[in-house]
């Protein structure tokens, strides 16, 4: 049983992951952004999440710089994961997309790098490139996100490395389960973003009778349903408070019985894009 926040997953080809980060989506460039990824270090936490299309990478890297000052917390202590988005798809412009991240981020190497979404006839380029980045040493992993079961065996048809995470929607109202299934067929890390549906859990009947006898928060039963499913989880939060109280799930375990009545609040429903129709 996972016993707390530095608790790791370790990947195909070796290299440990939290199975706890904080994600960074939509949060702005400036203090916000700042304190929130330092307090989160500075609470245990050890995996940031961003992207280029967050464009806060910048802010996320000046926030691991003051930190590491502050705390003498080491570089390697850190799990970085970063993604090349849709329009920087394509062998030498994932490289560059790479090296931009980067330098915004001000690291000399990433723990983890994605492709952001399977863009249709873009993407086995760019997974050559993530291929090429990851044997040059400047990155630790290499994984996808919002890849289907079809998009991996596509990918995976062609590829020297197969991805190491596979990072997609999930939360009880989309258990993915035979994506889930496929990955760990094939070793690779299933991850969750939008872990708590965005806010549209949080007055569910079943998962509130759950959090009482737990004397626990809704979001903390669904992030600890994540992890007892094997699923690296990375919630968003901007508050002190709020990034303390996701990352105290590790005090408490979900029984089979309540794991399998969260499993049934699944409908296949996304908050996000359909990864088979994205236009972006």
């Amino acid at each position: 049983m996972l016993k707390n926040l530095q608790d790791t997953t370790t990947l195909h080809n070796g290299v440990k992951m939290p199975w706890f980060g904080l994600g960074v989506f939509k949060v702005e460039e400036g203090p916000e952004l700042i304190n929130a990824v330092k307090s989160a270090i500075k609470h245990g936490y050890r995996s940031i999440d961003t992207a280029a299309i967050y464009e806060n990478e910048a802010g996320v890297g000046q926030a691991i710089r003051e930190v590491m000052e502050e705390t003498g917390i080491a570089r390697e202590e850190l799990f970085i994961t970063s993604k090349v988005w849709n329009s920087d798809l394509g062998y030498e412009s994932t490289i560059a997309a790479f090296e931009e991240s980067l330098k915004k981020l001000g690291l000399d190497y990433l723990d983890l790098y994605f492709i952001h979404w399977p863009v249709e006839g873009k993407y086995k380029p760019s997974w050559k490139a993530l291929e090429t980045l990851y044997k040059d040493g400047k990155v630790k992993a290499i994984g996808v996100s919002n890849f289907q079961i079809h998009h991996l065996e596509d990918l995976m048809k062609e590829s020297e490395i197969k991805p190491m995470v596979n990072q997609v929607e999930y939360h009880p109202r989309l258990t993915q389960k035979e994506l889930q299934a496929f990955c760990q067929k094939h070793g690779i890390q299933m991850g969750a973003w939008s872990p708590l549906m965005q806010g549209h859990l949080l007055d569910n009947e079943v998962l509130k009778e759950i959090a009482e006898k737990h004397n626990k928060f809704i979001a903390q039963v669904i992030l600890r349903w994540d992890l007892q499913h094997g699923v690296v989880t990375i919630p968003k939060s901007i508050r002190e408070q709020r990034i303390i109280e996701n990352a105290s799930i590790f005090d408490f375990a979900l029984s089979n019985a309540e794991m399998e009545r969260i499993d049934n609040l699944n409908q296949d429903k996304r908050v996000g894009p359909d990864p088979d129709n994205i236009d972006f």
